[in-house]
């Protein structure tokens, strides 16, 4: 009897972990053909980067250090108090 019971699980067990393997398997194998099909039709359009201007680039710099100089002098005042 109790023999019996543990191969029954031992089955249900293989069977389970067999199910989920090839349900698995299945699933890499469909998402790998998907890959190369959308690849094959679909061709991807060319990112074109814009450089941001000198200009831009500046300011932002300038913004940078006034807030880091705001903070700097925040920190400072705390620590005199």
């Amino acid at each position: 009897m109790q023999s019996t019971l543990m191969q029954q699980g031992v089955e249900l067990m293989l069977f389970g972990m067999g199910t989920v393997f090839v349900f698995l398997a299945l699933l890499v194998v469909l998402t790998g053909v998907m890959s190369t099909v959308l690849q094959r039709f679909v061709k991807p359009e060319p990112v074109v980067a814009q450089r941001p201007s000198a200009q831009a680039g500046k300011q932002n710099n300038d913004q940078l250090v006034a807030v880091i100089s705001a903070a700097i002098h925040q920190h400072r005042s705390k620590d005199n108090k």
